[in-house]
Order: C-alpha cells, then sequence, then structure tokens
C-alpha cells in the first residue's frame, strides 16, 4: 500500500514570464484552484497519508499550503535555481521511508492515473499516455515487457515511443537510493532530470522500472500560456467529464447513523482481494487502532480494540467485559442508549442499578454524587451523546465524580467520537465505544472500544461472559499474532483508512464547526416554521436534534420522510415511545449548503401541510 507521495515544485517556472515571477507555476489556478493543489486534493483521496512537497522558488506559497492540509510536509532545496528536479527530490530523501508516488506540481490529470499506479503489481511504474500533441512531449522507449529503456525530448531518439511521460510514477525505496547514489557520482549531473535518473536506474542498476501506458488519458503538463490555454479548452474538460461518470449519486443521510460519506470512501473498498491473515492487513488494522486512539488520546496510555460489529456490538462488549464477578455498576438511563446498557448488564447477569434521568434535561448531578456516595459501585455505564435525542451529558463533570469515589467509568460515546473534540485522560474516562459508520464517516461495520491501557490490564483475569466481543481476550490475541480472532470486515477497513485520512485532513476541531454551521442553520429554520425541539438549545450536541412532530391532522412522519427522500435527503423517525418527534443529524460528510437545500424542503412541505394542498411524491 503506497502512502506517501512527493512533489517536486523547485522550478522557477520562467517560461511564464512575469506571471509566475513572484508565484510557482503549480498555483496558477484552474476554475479557481491551484493546480498544485488540486493534486494534492487528489492523493489524498487516493488514501496517501503524507504528501512531501520539494520547494525553491516562492517557498512560502507551498509552506502556506501545508497550514492548509496536514498531511503536506514541505521541503526546501535551496539550490533550485542550479538543480533540476533531482536536485529538489534529493533533499526529500530523508523523509521518505518506502515506496512512494512521484509528481511533477505543474499538472492536470485524471485521478484514475493514480489507481492505476496504485494497483500495477510492478515496484517501479511510470505512468504514460499515447500521443498527446502537447508540443512538449517527453518520449519514452521500452522493450517488448515495457521495461524503460530510453526517455527523450527528441522524436529521432524514440522513434516508435512506447508513450509520453505523464509525470507521475511509482518508485520503491530501492529504486530511488540508485537514483540517488548514480546524481551524486558526478558534479556534471547537478542539472539532472528525475525521468533520466529513472532511466539509469533500469537499464543499468538492475531496477525494472516499467511503463504503463493509458492511450486516451485526460492530463496536460502546463509551462507556459499557450499550454495553459490548451489545458483549459481540451484536457480540463474531459478531466471533468470522466470525474463526474465516476461520481457516485449523492444521497444526503440526516438520519443519526450511518452517516453520508464520500465517494473516496466508498471507492476505498475496492481493493484487490486479501486475506485478512496476511501482515499487510495486520498493519492496516494495527494502523486504524493508533489513529482512532491518537484522535482522542495518547496511544501510549489508551489502546483502541476493534470487532466486526455496530457501536451497540461495542457497547456490549465494554459492558460485559471489564465488571469482576463481585463489582457493581450503576447505569446511567436518560435515553434509550442508556437503557439499552442496563439491559445489556441484565442479560449478562451482572449486579447493577439504574439511575434514571429525564430524556430531555440535564442529569441533576447532586443527585447522581448522593447516589455515588454509598460507594457500593465500582463501575458508572453511561452514554456521553443521546443519539435518541441530541442531549449531550456532561462526561467531565460525571467523571469527576465517579473518580472521587473510586469508580471505573464506561461510556458510549457512539455519536460524539469525533465530533467533538475531546481528551480522555482529561475527561477522566476508562472505556469509550463508536462505531466506523457515524463521526469518522466511514462504512458501517467495525465497533471499537478506546480503553485506558491500566484499566484493559485489570480486566484480564476476569471470566469471560461474552465469547465474540471480549475486550482482553480480542487485544492480547492481536497483540500476539497481528490478527482479530475472528474474520474482520476486510473492504471496511480499507473505508476507515480513507475516512481517518480524512479526518485528520478536516481535524475533529474543524469537523465539529462544520457541524455546528450545519446545526444552526437547522434551528434556524425550524424556529422560523415554528416547530418546536425536545431539547434546550444550550443542551444540545450540535449533532443531532429532536423536533416535536407538527400537531397537524395532516401530518405523518410517513410524508415528511418520503418528501425529503424524493429530494435526496433521508430523515429518521424518534426513539422515544411517549414523545411523538422526527430526528434530523447533520453529522456525517454534509455542508451548510445542503442543509439549507434541505430547510428549504421542509419550509416548503410545512407550508404545503398548512395550505391543504397535496404533496407531490413523484420525481
Amino acid at each position: 500500500m503506497i502512502k506517501q507521495a512527493v512533489i517536486v515544485a523547485g522550478g522557477l517556472g520562467s517560461r511564464f514570464g512575469d506571471k509566475t515571477k513572484l508565484m510557482p507555476k503549480g498555483f496558477i489556478e484552474i476554475e479557481g484552484v491551484p493546480m498544485v493543489e488540486r493534486s494534492v486534493q487528489k492523493l489524498i483521496q487516493a488514501g496517501i497519508e503524507e504528501i512531501i512537497i520539494g520547494t525553491g522558488h516562492c517557498s512560502e506559497y507551498y509552506d502556506k499550503l501545508a497550514e492548509k492540509y496536514h498531511v503536506i510536509k514541505t521541503v526546501r532545496n535551496d539550490n533550485y535555481a542550479n538543480t533540476s528536479s533531482m536536485g529538489t527530490l534529493e533533499v526529500c530523501v530523508p523523509y521518505i521511508k518506502g515506496d512512494f508516488l512521484l509528481l511533477e506540481s505543474d499538472l492536470i490529470y485524471d485521478s484514475v492515473g493514480l489507481k492505476v499506479l496504485q494497483n500495477d503489481s510492478h515496484s517501479n511504474v511510470i505512468l504514460a499516455s499515447g500521443k498527446s500533441n502537447s508540443h512538449d512531449e517527453v518520449y519514452l522507449a521500452a522493450d517488448e515487457n515495457c521495461v524503460l529503456l530510453n526517455v527523450s525530448k527528441n522524436k529521432e531518439c524514440i522513434p516508435n515511443p512506447a508513450g509520453e511521460l505523464v509525470g507521475i510514477s511509482k518508485i520503491s525505496k530501492s529504486c530511488l537510493d540508485k537514483m540517488m547514489e548514480y546524481y551524486k557520482s558526478s558534479p556534471d549531473l547537478i542539472k539532472l532530470d528525475y525521468e533520466s535518473a529513472l532511466c539509469e536506474a533500469s537499464i543499468h542498476q538492475g531496477e525494472n522500472v516499467y511503463v504503463h501506458k493509458v492511450e486516451y488519458y485526460a492530463w496536460s503538463e502546463i509551462d507556459d500560456e499557450s499550454m495553459l490555454h490548451r489545458a483549459l479548452t481540451q484536457i480540463w474538460p474531459r478531466i471533468k467529464e470522466n470525474e463526474e461518470i465516476h461520481s457516485i449519486r449523492r444521497e444526503v443521510l440526516l438520519n443519526p447513523g450511518p452517516a453520508t460519506t464520500s465517494d473516496s470512501v466508498k471507492y476505498a473498498q475496492v481493493q484487490s482481494d486479501i486475506c485478512p491473515r496476511e501482515s499487510e492487513f495486520g498493519d492496516l488494522m494495527e494502523w486504524c487502532a493508533t489513529e482512532l486512539t491518537r484522535l482522542v488520546a495518547d496511544p501510549e496510555e489508551y489502546t483502541t480494540v476493534m470487532f466486526g460489529c455496530s457501536g451497540t456490538g461495542a457497547d456490549e462488549a465494554m459492558v460485559s467485559s471489564v465488571v469482576p464477578e463481585d463489582g457493581k455498576v450503576l447505569v446511567i438511563d436518560n435515553g434509550s442508549y442508556g437503557n439499552r446498557m442496563a439491559k445489556m448488564a441484565a442479560v449478562h447477569k451482572l449486579d447493577f442499578d439504574v439511575f434514571e434521568s429525564s430524556t430531555y434535561e440535564p442529569i441533576d448531578l447532586n443527585k447522581l454524587e448522593e447516589v455515588l456516595k454509598s460507594k457500593k459501585y465500582t463501575h458508572l455505564v453511561g452514554v456521553y451523546h443521546e443519539t435518541t435525542t441530541g442531549l449531550l451529558n456532561p462526561i467531565k463533570e460525571i467523571c469527576s465524580l465517579a473518580k472521587k469515589y473510586g469508580l471505573v467509568t464506561i461510556f458510549d460515546a457512539v455519536s460524539a467520537y469525533a465530533g467533538i473534540p475531546m481528551d480522555l485522560k482529561d475527561i477522566g474516562v476508562d472505556f469509550i465505544s463508536s462505531t466506523s459508520n457515524k463521526n469518522i464517516q466511514g462504512m458501517a461495520g467495525i465497533g471499537f472500544v478506546i480503553c485506558k491501557k491500566s484499566a484493559l490490564e485489570a480486566t484480564k483475569n476476569i471470566p469471560i461472559r461474552n465469547f465474540y466481543l471480549n475486550l482482553w481476550a480480542q487485544y492480547e490475541y492481536f497483540q500476539k499474532t497481528h490478527q482479530t480472532r475472528f474474520t474482520p470486515p476486510v473492504q471496511t477497513f480499507y473505508a476507515l483508512r480513507q475516512a481517518i485520512i480524512e479526518t485528520k485532513v478536516e481535524t475533529v476541531e474543524k469537523r465539529a464547526e462544520r457541524y455546528t454551521a450545519c446545526w444552526k442553520i437547522l434551528v434556524e429554520c425550524v424556529k422560523k416554521l415554528g416547530l418546536e425541539m425536545l431539547v434546550k438549545e444550550e443542551n444540545q450536541s450540535h449533532l443531532i436534534t429532536a423536533i416535536l412532530e407538527p400537531k397537524s391532522p395532516r401530518y405523518s412522519f410517513e410524508k415528511l420522510h418520503n418528501f425529503a427522500k424524493k429530494e435526496q435527503f433521508t430523515i429518521y423517525p424518534g426513539k422515544l415511545g411517549n414523545i411523538n418527534t422526527f430526528r434530523i443529524a447533520n453529522i456525517g460528510d454534509i455542508q451548510p449548503e445542503e442543509m439549507k437545500v434541505f430547510c428549504n424542503h421542509l419550509e416548503t412541505f410545512m407550508s404545503v401541510l398548512s395550505s391543504g394542498d397535496e404533496l407531490n411524491l413523484k420525481k
């Protein structure tokens, strides 16, 4: 799996004249977005975890870009004016950990080219196209096995080219080492281009570099005004059309999970088949576990245990795994999910009591402390964010009380994790659960529990109550074997990896801001329409809003659901048996603009409801 990409971007771009005198040519915009930024976006969508950009001329532009995209690391080639692409690649070498993609900075290209290289079984591959008519072609010669033999701009040197150099390649670490060895072998090579070094490695140093030709590939290098004009009029329309063809119909899920996902998360599931017992898949699971932990805690102190299950499965893993036979549990029940955890405690025959609280008003912490003062409890179970209502419980204050009386803290954070910034050590929680299909914005199928290592270690001698969902057994087995005990959901893990990458790029803090922006739009609409919310604004999570159903005799949830569904929005009914609500979630890969569109549809629905007209549910 390719995890790194390198973009060589040290050049002067002098062929553009004044346009690039004070700006790198990679920052020439196509429909308002710099070329190099589009490339960064495509690399992220292709699952690249780190992008190293070798800079030079006007390097501050790239440093600023790195502030926007945290996956970027910039490295400056101070001698950029006297070197070429190999000089810029050289300064990046100390940060390259393994096989990588190498790209030029002045390209526009169809993202399918990245998939072509990632799926090619060879270690060293140059992406090539058919005849481009760009008038700045770099021709590639190859043998009958498509192994690179020569690179030249002179067509007479390569009368029957195997293709034209695109400027995107896959390179192994061993090949890079040999390219560098050749580059440093003589001061006369100071102006060497990377493609010439690749050719040398292929011909004379035992590194077969293969040419992978995509005949009608849509791409363009942009070195001057004429190339820019050609790119805008001939190539860019093709790229946009191709990417539109491959986009997936947009359905905005305003239900509280599974959440809306990006196309790149969906496509991440399309991988070559792999046995999950292979070490590379173990590496993938370990990376996911570490990064899930890192979003909320220090991996030195906390660890993530993963199962093929829903968030409810992760809840049951916690409840059934961490309470010893002589333990006594207090379960906070202020919604359907707290109630569900109490039912789990009953099923597993734990000694437990229930602290009942309002489903839509804050927990009375004084009353809770009065119960805890008895000192008869060893464990406290609760829900951080009640998905039923959108009520956000004061988890830090609750955990502080629990620790005051020596309790182990166990919380369902299924619909809070990755949507609300949190620090588990600061909060004082020992175990939290979540799932791959809510705020992390992956696909359904993986439940996980983030555990304080010392608290998890303390559970190892507890008799197993749940064969499949036992935390210690799953954790210990993975530590010993680099595998899960039972078959994991393979494709879902690839989607989760991509979702984690995209979460790290956006950051949980920025994601929470986006969710809040959507929530504010919804709340404004609810007030405008005279609807009522179940939970007071100051107690809401900004993630899910429970709205009391209109009192009109013409209203039914089914009508509202079908009306919204017609416009590609999915909504969800309430789950409180004695209060009639419908819920709108603003989690997942949705944008404020989409919430505005939904609110317009909601206004239309309410207007038709009050006017007595018939709803048009035909699409």
